[in-house]
């Protein structure tokens, strides 16, 4: 079985696995997570950064540090992997979903910028919601599969309706915009390991920021808000989302390969691109020139989607469709959505991502383009 994006496990891993293990210090404590984190923080172009259990996990933290609460409204994209929702969900929050670029499958920047002209409204540099008089204070951007929108116009955006933004960057590790790394944009930003990204520690995330408050109130609210190193004394609602040594070990060693990871993912995207370009209707995801993505899973678009699906799962290639959009889900079909003509479902409908471990060889990958050919024949 050829996996969509599997684990590569070719560096330091065992060995620091088991110095964790040897020493005992496999639990929340030990010296890999601060390598770990102080490794992401350096990589991101970031002053701190938190280890957490997931990038659901690391979502949910920054919104808590943001103030977000009931009656509040998050907006966020209606194409994205579920977490990013139900963060919000977790703080009672109701989110707001915008349509999808046509081109590069990211938050329709032109619907946002129409919505919150049209919809919202300013009092004492607040942002609020003209229908329902809720407060608007987050915007929660996805780098949908490691690619990025215009940032520069996303930034403008929200600073004219006093929009605090969490990037939701936990697929896009080694994205950049004008040569400024994912995640370090907004107010903070969280980046996940699970099994199929570009780097695992089996389950993880991160959440990066310049602000050192943020940073340190993080760590301790991910550590079950413990107020004194001997005494089990606790001043706040706390949780236990702390990511433990031995998968920071896994971390680190994954993080020492991340610029071949990226080199090879970058390789297996042009590689798809020579070879399907031209072939039936299939279009690739557009990507803006100040863009450099991490190409985390390789995605095409075509009419043939079902096709295609069942030629490569059928002859064990693993291969996935897109999420399903957002406000199709009957957790959110009642909440708002605000689109044009609803290109959310067209490209659901159109979309699947295809086999690009970073371990994978070029023979097969010839093998997965020869099979995606065959449909068009």
């Amino acid at each position: 079985m050829l996996l969509l994006s599997g684990p590569n496990m070719g560096g330091n891993e065992l060995k620091y696995v088991t110095e964790c293990i040897e020493t005992g210090w496999v639990s929340s404590v030990g010296s890999f997570v601060d390598q770990f984190e102080k490794m992401s923080a350096e990589f991101a172009g970031t002053k701190y950064a938190v280890a957490t259990s997931s990038g659901t996990t690391a979502l949910h933290i920054c919104l808590i540090l943001a103030g977000v609460g009931e009656n509040d409204m998050v907006i966020a994209p209606n194409i994205t992997f579920i977490a990013t929702l139900n963060a919000i969900k977790y703080t009672n929050a109701t989110p707001i979903l915008i349509d999808t670029d046509a081109g590069n499958w990211q938050m329709d920047l032109t619907i946002l910028a129409d919505f919150l002209q049209n919809e919202t409204e300013q009092r004492n540099g607040v942002c609020y919601h003209k229908a329902t008089g809720k407060r608007i204070p987050i915007i929660m951007p996805v780098h949908v599969l490691g690619n990025m929108c215009d940032m520069d116009k996303l930034m403008q955006i929200a600073q004219q309706h006093n929009l605090t933004i969490i990037e939701d960057s936990t697929e896009a590790l080694g994205s950049y915009y004008k040569g400024k790394h994912a995640g370090s944009f907004g107010l903070m930003g969280t980046f996940s390991y699970n099994g199929n990204k570009i780097i695992t520690t089996g389950g993880g995330g991160m959440i990066v920021t310049d602000d050192e408050a943020l940073a340190k109130k993080a760590k301790h609210l991910t550590t079950q808000a413990k107020s004194d190193p001997f005494e089990y004394m606790h001043d706040a609602i706390g949780y236990n989302y702390r990511l433990v040594n031995v998968a920071a070990a896994m971390g680190v060693a994954q993080m020492e390969q991340l610029p071949g990871f990226l080199q090879r993912k970058q390789a297996i995207t042009d590689f798809y691109k020579k070879a399907l370009t031209g072939v039936g209707d299939i279009v690739f995801q557009e990507v803006l020139p100040n863009v450099q993505p991490n190409n985390w899973l390789p995605t095409i678009f075509t009419s043939k989607q079902r096709e295609v699906l069942k030629a490569l799962n059928d002859s064990k290639m693993q291969s996935r469709p897109f999420w399903v959009p957002m406000n199709q889900l009957p957790m959110f079909k009642n909440d708002l959505y605000v689109n044009n003509n609803d290109r959310s479902d067209y490209i659901y409908q159109h979309c699947l991502s295809i086999p690009c471990s970073t371990y994978i060889t070029d023979a097969d990958l010839e093998a997965v383009a020869n099979k995606i050919k065959e449909v068009f024949a």
